[in-house]
């Protein structure tokens, strides 16, 4: 189960894609599957509990669930009834929040039916209850006595009794103006003051609904339109991208020079102090800026050739796109499925929040608590979120990997699998969910710790010195960068076992040989590659904001466009970053084949490349630029000595770039 079985196997050991396939990390299946066991265990606890029961049909301050018979709890008074008729959960003061522990500090009581109009007055409370059946004061106290007995400003509600309607399915009483919650959305929408402007934000919403579909519609579109596109225009983009970089330094760095002398030869400048400090601080700013553009200059002069070698892997995606089609829709079924998988998890959570035996607390009421062991399945909860999510994805990752090896190892396209997708979901169901288990398990690891070190930030805040909160931030950043690395690692280690079947840690070895001897290209392809798709997500972006301020200004129903916007940009940005990460992808997957290509192969008869011709003449460039400098003809493949640091590096910057 761990990584030192893999390292018996020599790194000599040559690579044969597709020619075998082979159960890999088992252990680590049968572990998963022993988690998800536990996870589905929590679940059928919950519900035999009567969790389930107390979420649905909601319970009473007394431990009663309402619209059936209940059992007495021992020590509470008001437990035990028969509620069969009383249906609806109604809070006496439902405007009392406690947000901090996000709950209504109120009691409840089991009704036959919600008030569908506002209470004034205790004989108002008296007639609805005498019209309609349903007594909104406690059980103890008869509706004859509402307006007599004096207990019953205690035990009646607050009113005005607000109007309220069952929400469905979970059958609470809520009130139906929102602004009774005035506190509560202030503490979380803080730049909300007003209750009247949170009202036409949400009207201009359910206005305009017709024009947010359509223009989420248009971002998917547009998404699917720059995937094929790229292909085309790739080369020219590349270099546009590479030219605007080279001014943008340049001019930063003459102007910052400019700022500075002019700032020197003006005598009245340097009066004051302040002035003086500005004029420094200008000075540092030019000589860094002029760093950084020197700097920048070496190292696109280093990678200058290898930038020819992104623009073929873009062309190479392209192809790979139009042979698999399929490719595009790989989002949507992540996507569903994870959608599936959080809605099970939130749940599960609410059954928890429900679960346990009543206790009595100190107000006299019941609450429903976990003892023992079983107060710990919040936390196993908690991990399955994160573990499971992760699976997922990576699972993902292996099946966009495997059919991207199958096109790329398969020298005649006409050859290829009907649908190469599903043989790569075939392959990973039968032979590598272990390995997809123990990555997604290493990712799940260091996600924890930051995690909880982020939550613990957060309850200290305001109360930390300096020095702490700048250790916390530090172990936070260092896990942060440990995470990014490792997904781009693990990623590249499901493509080597989607290549030769090797178990998780043989396949992270030989990936991470092959990334460190190809250091500078990697480099090249994670800055330009990402900044290209970078430039198409801000592309979708802002054509998708453009249209919608173009529609939105026809449209005279509402007063705020704010919201309908955001929500139109978040969603066309999370679409774009969908779409355009497959791409992504697909690039990584194909340069590591690419390397591991003109590792073991020349071209020479038994030793034929499998590439396509795209990348074929990039080789043949390459090899002749070398010749012609004089270097013999060496495999370009490998670069002159390897470089991790570098490597890690592009992998932070790749995810800075993403993110």
């Amino acid at each position: 189960m761990g990584c030192c079985s893999s390292a018996a196997q020599s790194s000599k050991r040559e690579w044969k894609p597709l020619e075998d396939h082979s159960c890999t990390d088992v252990p680590w299946l049968l572990l998963f599957i022993l988690f998800c066991i536990g996870m589905g265990f929590i679940c059928g606890y919950s519900i035999a509990t009567g969790a389930a029961a107390r979420l649905l049909s909601g319970y009473d301050s007394y431990g009663n669930i309402c619209g059936q018979k209940n059992v007495k709890v021992e020590g509470i008074v008001n437990s035990g009834l028969d509620l069969t008729h009383k249906k609806y959960v109604f809070f006496l003061d439902p405007c009392n929040i406690d947000i901090v522990h996000q709950k209504i500090k109120s009691l409840a009581l089991c009704v036959s039916a919600c008030p569908r109009k506002e209470l004034k007055t205790l004989a108002d409370i008296q007639k609805f209850a005498e019209t309609n059946g349903s007594t909104l004061c406690s059980y103890e106290l008869q509706s004859s006595e509402y307006t007599t007995d004096p207990r019953a400003a205690k035990l009646c509600p607050k009113y005005p009794v607000p109007e309220s309607a069952p929400i469905p399915f979970f059958h609470r009483c809520a009130p139906v103006n929102i602004s009774c919650y005035a506190k509560f959305a202030e503490a979380l929408i803080t730049f909300v003051s007003d209750s009247s402007v949170l009202h036409r934000l949400i009207s201009g919403v359910m206005t305009s609904k017709e024009i947010i579909m359509g223009l989420c519609l248009l971002s998917l579109v547009l998404s699917m339109i720059l995937m094929v596109i790229i292909r085309y225009i790739s080369r020219v983009l590349v270099w546009i991208v590479t030219i605007l970089v080279i001014l943008g330094s340049l001019g930063g760095t003459g102007v910052l020079w400019w700022l500075y002398a002019k700032k020197r030869m003006s005598a009245s400048a340097l009066e004051t102090q302040i002035a003086k400090d500005n004029l420094q601080a200008l000075l540092i700013y030019a000589i860094a800026a002029t760093v950084f553009t020197v700097i920048l200059f070496l190292i696109m002069l280093i990678m200058r050739k290898r930038v020819a070698l992104t623009i073929a892997l873009f062309h190479v995606a392209g192809k790979v796109f139009i042979h698999l089609p399929l490719l595009v829709f790989q989002p949507f079924w992540t996507f569903f499925v994870l959608i599936l998988f959080w809605a099970y998890w939130i749940t599960v959570l609410l059954f928890l929040g429900t679960t346990g035996s009543p206790v009595p607390n100190e107000e006299g009421f019941v609450e429903f608590r976990m003892v023992g062991p079983l107060k710990y399945m919040w936390w196993y909860h908690a991990v399955g979120l994160i573990w499971i999510s992760e699976f997922i994805l990576a699972c993902q990752q292996m099946t966009v990997a495997g059919a991207v090896v199958t096109y790329y190892f398969t020298r005649e396209k006409r050859n290829l699998p009907f649908t190469p997708i599903l043989a790569s979901v075939n392959r990973l169901v039968c032979y590598h969910l272990g390995t997809v288990a123990k990555g997604s398990f290493i990712i799940t690891l260091v996600k924890i710790p930051r995690m909880i070190l982020m939550y613990i930030q957060t309850q200290l805040k305001g109360k930390e010195n300096a020095c702490a909160r700048c250790m916390l931030k530090a172990c936070i950043c260092c896990l942060w960068c440990l995470e990014k690395c490792l997904t781009y690692l693990n990623q590249n280690a499901y493509t080597a076992t989607a290549i030769n079947s090797t178990n998780f840690c043989t396949s992270a070895k030989d990936a991470f040989v092959i990334l460190v001897e190809n250091a500078l290209r990697v480099a090249a392809i994670n800055t330009v590659g990402d900044f290209m798709l970078f430039l198409g997500k801000v592309l979708i972006v802002c054509s998708t904001g453009l249209a919608g301020v173009m529609l939105l200004n026809y449209q005279r129903d509402y007063t705020i466009w704010v919201l309908p916007l955001i929500i139109v940009c978040l969603f066309a940005f999370l679409v774009a970053h969908c779409f355009l990460s497959i791409y992504e992808m697909v690039v990584d997957v194909l340069f590591l084949c690419f390397a591991i290509d003109t590792k073991y192969n020349d071209g020479s008869p038994g030793r034929e490349f499998y590439m396509d011709k795209v990348l074929m003449e990039f080789v043949e460039n390459s090899r002749k630029s070398m010749k012609e400098a004089g270097r013999g003809g060496g495999a370009e493949s490998r670069e002159l000595k390897p470089m991790p640091v570098l490597l890690m590096v592009c992998l932070l910057g790749r995810h800075c770039m993403s993110e």
